[in-house]
């Protein structure tokens, strides 16, 4: 059984994914978990309090499932790098994560609605975006890249546009359009 937190931190991350972090009121927050408000601020001082750690949560839960979406593809590193846009087209399809469908990256929304660089919740979704940065990097170096970092700064940017273009233009094919360039990069910047 779920603890009184957590509810509230998994009512807020839907919530405030779907509809907004600004937009979504602790009241809804509230009504929808129905965790008692006195027992909200208990957990968290504040709202502020409560999308970071919303945004946490969504941090952990999301690097783990791409993960796990690319470890079972293969153990080929050039194949997971190429896996990780498999699995951003079951995210754009509403597939990935239960109740939650698409309504593009926390992150990105995030830092859109919390624009200055050294906002705490900006903060987070930069850390985010470092460490799927990382772990692509991880999996150039172990594919034999000359340039690891160089590459997967290039897989990345696919990466972030799919999802930008998922979102914005309602096309999950994004994420099959990314991956076919990915690999004309991989093909370059890999050993035969």
């Amino acid at each position: 059984m779920k603890s009184k937190r957590d509810v509230l931190v998994d009512t807020a991350l839907r919530l405030f994914y779907t509809q907004g972090f600004n937009a979504t009121g602790i009241d809804k927050i509230l009504a929808e978990s129905g965790v008692a408000k006195m027992t909200m601020y208990k957990h968290f001082k504040s709202k502020d309090e409560l999308i970071l750690a919303a945004l946490m949560r969504r941090d952990e839960q999301f690097r783990d499932w791409l993960t796990a979406e690319m470890q079972k593809a293969s153990t080929n590193p050039r194949d997971q790098l190429l896996a990780m846009f498999d699995a951003l087209e079951e995210w754009f399809h509403g597939r990935a994560f239960k109740g939650m469908g698409f309504s593009g990256c926390a992150f990105i929304n995030a830092s859109s609605e919390f624009a200055k660089l050294d906002h705490p919740a900006h903060q987070i979704a930069a850390e985010h975006k470092r460490c799927v940065l990382e772990h692509i990097a991880d999996l150039c170096t172990k594919a034999g890249a000359s340039d690891p970092r160089q590459l997967a700064e290039q897989l990345a940017l696919l990466k972030e546009g799919a999802i930008v273009t998922a979102q914005v233009r309602g096309m999950p094919e994004s994420a099959q359009i990314a991956k076919t360039m990915a690999a004309a990069l991989l093909d370059a910047a890999l050993p035969a």
